[in-house]
């Protein structure tokens, strides 16, 4: 009996200590960590000066502007409508609801395409950048920040100084071409 008691409090105590305290472990969000970069900002600018896109957003502001109108009236003047009258805003609220979630699909498209494109650019820079602080840091043990991982201190999070790593070498990049 006592084995087996020693042996729970030898695991409870492994468990219970926190793999964070180990020298070489880091955690990083590379998602975040390509988004925050200057050429990224600078990649979503032009895609909200985009004409279509633009356009596409000032429509859906629109409908949701016309929407919330209707529904205004609809509560406002209920008593008063006749059922046919009911019956058409509510029909005008959702064909107007289905536009602006076609168009809420073709706006998010266009964002997702520009994240890839994003990081199908800097991809190879972020692996390089990744690699070196690996080895600068002794990191042995490297862990993606997700909703996974519940809790990380934040001098072991790494996100920081890959995007400002990735400004540089994009700087660096931009300079050389120049």
């Amino acid at each position: 009996m006592k084995n087996i008691t020693k042996f729970y409090l030898l695991a409870l105590i492994l468990l219970a200590s926190p793999i964070f305290a180990m020298d070489g472990v880091a955690v990083i969000d590379m998602r975040t960590a390509v988004l925050s970069t200057q050429s990224a900002a600078d990649a979503f600018k032009a895609l909200e000066e985009d004409p279509d896109y633009s356009a596409n957003l000032e429509e859906a502001k629109s409908l949701q502007a016309d929407r919330q109108t209707i529904a205004e009236k609809l509560q406002k003047d209920l008593e008063t409508l006749s059922q046919e009258e009911i019956a058409q805003m509510q029909k005008d609220i959702q064909d107007k609801g289905k536009d602006l979630e076609f168009l809420a699909g073709k706006i998010q498209q266009a964002q997702e395409e520009t994240a890839a494109k994003i990081f199908n650019d800097s991809g190879a820079a972020m692996q390089k950048i990744i690699g070196e602080l690996i080895t600068a840091k002794q990191i042995k043990v490297l862990l993606a920040k997700n909703e996974a991982l519940l809790f990380s201190d934040p001098a072991l999070d790494l996100t920081d100084d890959v995007t400002s790593m990735l400004d540089v070498a994009a700087s660096e990049t931009n300079s050389q071409s120049e």
